[in-house]
C-alpha cells in the first residue's frame, strides 16, 4: 500500500477496476461483445453495488484474446471454448513441470 495506491489494489490483476464502458474502450470493442463473452461464461464480471459490471485486468486479457480470435473469423462460442482449452492446457503443463521438478529433486528411486 502506498500514498498513490491507498487500497493496495492497483497491482491486483483480479481487482474489478474497470466499468463496462471503459473496458470496451480499452479493448476497442463494444459493450455487446463483453456481454456476449459473459453470456458464454468465458468471464464473469463482478457487479458494483449499483449492479454495474466491473472487469479486472485479468478479465480484460481474456477478453482481448477472445476478440483476437473473433477478429480472425472464429465464432464467439468457439473462441470462448478455445480460450478455456488453452487455459486448461497451460495448467496441465504447469502441473507436469512441477511433477518433473519434484521427481528430479527426489533422485533415482531404488526397488525393494
Amino acid at each position: 500500500m502506498t500514498a498513490d495506491d491507498p487500497y493496495g489494489r492497483l497491482d491486483d490483476d483480479d481487482y474489478p477496476a474497470y466499468t463496462m464502458g471503459r473496458a470496451a474502450d480499452m479493448l476497442g470493442t463494444t459493450q455487446g461483445f463483453l456481454r456476449a463473452i459473459g453470456e458464454a461464461r468465458l468471464i464473469t464480471p463482478l457487479r458494483s453495488e449499483g449492479g454495474h459490471r466491473r472487469y479486472s485486468r485479468y478479465q480484460l486479457r481474456i477478453a482481448a484474446r477472445a476478440r483476437e480470435l473473433v477478429d480472425q473469423g472464429t465464432p464467439i462460442e468457439a473462441a470462448c471454448r478455445i480460450i478455456v482449452l488453452e487455459d486448461q492446457l497451460e495448467e496441465a503443463q504447469r502441473i507436469n513441470a512441477e511433477y518433473r521438478r519434484a521427481a528430479d529433486t527426489a533422485g533415482p528411486q531404488t526397488g525393494d
